[in-house]
């Protein structure tokens, strides 16, 4: 292995203070990545735009300060990859859509400023469904993303650019945005870490939507330190978000390192969104969840009934879809099957379904709350099929049982959305085919801390490859 391919490799921690210590340059840092990119990413085809110019630029910059002893930011010349469906300054940004196929903002979201701010350089834009609308990445502009693990196998979606970006280790640290589970999909089918963070303590700026608490952005990377750390990173208020909360998460990283599980009670569920599950995957996931018991957790398998929000989920997202592209209606007949049916569906919803809607989604609440009185901690599997073909839309079964919609097998995620409590896939281990499984963390409201400090004692005690074979070298 080459020594750029090393560097390109590395984790966003140990990168950081490989940077801060002057053991490497911010700008061979950034050569490597792109170097890397433009070697290894055709077969998945993560990445739809490489940012050479603005990357080049910032670790020019970044090594002045570094040279000058100028501060550090945290992430300080660490390359990241931001989710096509976030705006960048001067970088294409097509939502994955031919309606912004030549899209250039004049600003940054105000997640990227952040990461900015903090020191991270933007390398990349990565690949998603239009308009984040899918579990499975492809959009006409760029085509599809391929699952690094297997070549033929769907990456998830709608971050599956960033996912697989992660497991061909090209760069560190990746953004995106979590909807239905569009972190913690991806983040499992690949085998990485992806954190939906409690709504309002991130900011999801420029939307459409600003009061909307169900769709969030959030860190992916491959492993739970280096989420902790980009967390810190674009955590903490917003004034121009109407839901912004008033909390920081400084010193995530350092709660995360020194987390212990003992006494920690834990509750397993093999279902909680009552959709089915793949048999192979409940019982890695349940072999994992009792692995905590050996950090000196107790752990108890219980049941926690979320079924209501498979009727509930698709109704409130109809109706944000149909709201975020009202201005667009009139191109309808250019968008692609998948947005264009989201945008009928909302078209189609009663009052009294959005009503009932907010009913179930109340219940589900106070299931969560009655789980959390008893529990520190749900651990749950993520998906509850193995990766697909790629060339499929979505599965039509699970175990035996047909699928409502296209989005109805990611309903083990979109149920813990509707309660908007914090949610990590972290990889459970690999399944009989060799490819990776993730299991859910969720804790209670701003629990972020307790997440990833469950996730990183699971890698600890469930080693992963967190770079797919074919990628190791």
């Amino acid at each position: 292995m080459s020594s750029g391919d090393d560097l390109a490799r590395l984790d966003a921690v140990s990168l950081a203070a490989a940077i801060r210590t002057k053991a490497v340059s911010p700008r061979e840092v950034v050569e490597a990545v792109i170097d890397r990119i433009e070697r290894r990413d055709g077969p998945i085809n993560s990445v739809c735009t490489i940012a050479r110019e603005q990357a080049r630029q910032a670790a020019l910059a970044a090594e002045a300060a570094v040279m000058h002893g100028e501060p550090l930011g945290p992430l300080h010349g660490v390359p990241v990859g931001i989710k096509d469906v976030t705006q960048t300054a001067g970088i294409r940004t097509t939502f994955g859509s031919k309606l912004y196929e030549t899209n250039i903002p004049a600003a940054d979201a105000e997640v990227v400023r952040r990461l900015k701010a903090a020191g991270a350089i933007v390398v990349a834009k990565t690949n998603t469904p239009e308009f984040a609308a899918g579990a499975n990445t492809f959009n006409e502009v760029f085509g599809v993303t391929r699952n690094p693990w297997d070549v033929r196998l769907s990456a998830g979606g709608s971050t599956g650019g960033g996912a697989a970006a992660l497991a061909a280790g090209l760069f560190p640290l990746a953004e995106g945005t979590d909807f239905g589970g569009s972190l913690r999909v991806p983040a499992s089918f690949c085998g990485v870490v992806g954190l939906r963070p409690t709504p309002g303590l991130t900011p999801l700026r420029p939307s459409a939507l600003p009061w909307d608490a169900l769709r969030v952005s959030g860190p992916m990377a491959r492993t739970a330190q280096d989420v902790a750390l980009a967390m810190e990173a674009i955590a903490g208020p917003c004034a121009d978000s109407p839901i912004s909360l008033p909390v920081t998460m400084d010193g995530l990283l350092d709660k995360v390192r020194a987390f212990s599980a003992k006494g920690l009670k834990v509750g397993y569920v093999d279902d909680v969104s009552g959709v089915g599950i793949d048999s192979g995957i409940a019982a890695l996931c349940r072999r994992a969840a009792r692995v905590l018991e050996d950090a000196g957790a107790v752990v108890e398998e219980t049941v926690l009934d979320l079924a209501d929000g498979r009727e509930a989920f698709p109704v409130l997202r109809g109706a944000a879809v149909l709201l975020t592209h009202r201005a667009r209606m009139d191109q309808i007949d250019r968008m692609g099957k998948n947005l264009a049916g989201n945008i009928a569906y909302g078209k189609s919803l009663s009052l009294a379904q959005v009503v009932e809607a907010e009913a179930a989604r109340a219940r589900l609440w106070e299931r969560t709350c009655a789980f959390f009185s008893r529990f520190d901690v749900l651990l749950t599997p993520c998906v509850p099929v193995p990766p697909f073909p790629v060339e499929q839309n979505h599965p039509t079964h699970i175990a035996g049982q047909p699928m409502k919609s296209y989005i109805d097998w990611i309903a083990p995620t979109y149920v813990l959305t509707l309660v908007g409590v914090p949610t990590a896939s972290v990889p459970a281990g690999l399944d009989v085919n060799g490819l990776p499984v993730g299991l859910q963390v969720a804790a209670p409201r701003l629990h972020e801390a307790t997440v990833l400090g469950v996730a990183r004692v699971m890698q600890e005690l469930v080693p992963t490859n967190t770079i797919a074979p074919g990628f190791a070298a």
